[in-house]
C-alpha cells in the first residue's frame, strides 16, 4: 500500500479522483487537509466525492511541534501532511507547492505532483494522454500551470 498523504483536491473537481484510488490505493491524509477540502470545501466540486471516498482515510498527527515549526513557511495542510508521512514512514507524498516540496525533499521523503501523478497514469494505461487533464485542471479547477511547463509535458509526453 502506498501512503499518499496530501490530498489534492483537484482531480476530484474534475470528477478524476479515482485516478488516485487505481495508482496508489488507500490514501492517508492528514485532519488539516480534510478539514481544507471536506469540511471547508462543502459544496465545492469533489468535496463530496472525496468524503465517501472509503478508500480515502484520515489521520492525526501525533508530533504538533513539528507541524507547528512547519507552518513557519507552510499552510496548515501541507505541515500536517509532511509531519504525518515522516510519522507513518510513508512512500509516497502527493505534494505540488514548491515549499512543500523543498521541506519534503529536506526530510528526505518521496513526493509527487499532480503532474507526476498524471504521467505516471498515462505511463501505467490509466490514461492516453494528459493534455485533456491538463486543460481540465487549468479551466475547471483553477489549478495554475505555468505555459512553459504545460509545454514541456505535452513535448515530453509526445503530445505537442
Amino acid at each position: 500500500m502506498i501512503r499518499n498523504l496530501r490530498l489534492d483536491d483537484a482531480l476530484a473537481r474534475i470528477g478524476e479522483l479515482d485516478l488516485l484510488r487505481k495508482l496508489y490505493g488507500e490514501i492517508i491524509v492528514p485532519e488539516a487537509v480534510w478539514q481544507e477540502v471536506v469540511v471547508n470545501g462543502a459544496g465545492q466540486p469533489g468535496a463530496e466525492d472525496i468524503n465517501t471516498a472509503d478508500w480515502v482515510k484520515r489521520a492525526l498527527v501525533k508530533n504538533r511541534y513539528l507541524v507547528q515549526a512547519l507552518r513557519q513557511d507552510l499552510d496548515a495542510g501541507e505541515a500536517e501532511a509532511i509531519a504525518l508521512a515522516l510519522e507513518l514512514e510513508a512512500e509516497l507524498l502527493l505534494m505540488d507547492e514548491r515549499l512543500g516540496r523543498e521541506s519534503a525533499h529536506h526530510f528526505g521523503l518521496h513526493y509527487i505532483g499532480l503532474i507526476g501523478v498524471l504521467t505516471e497514469a498515462k505511463h501505467k494505461g490509466l490514461i492516453s494522454t494528459v493534455k485533456p487533464y491538463l486543460d481540465a485542471l487549468r479551466d475547471r479547477a483553477g489549478f495554475r500551470l505555468a505555459t512553459v511547463l504545460y509545454e514541456r509535458v505535452l513535448r515530453d509526453q509526445g503530445e505537442s
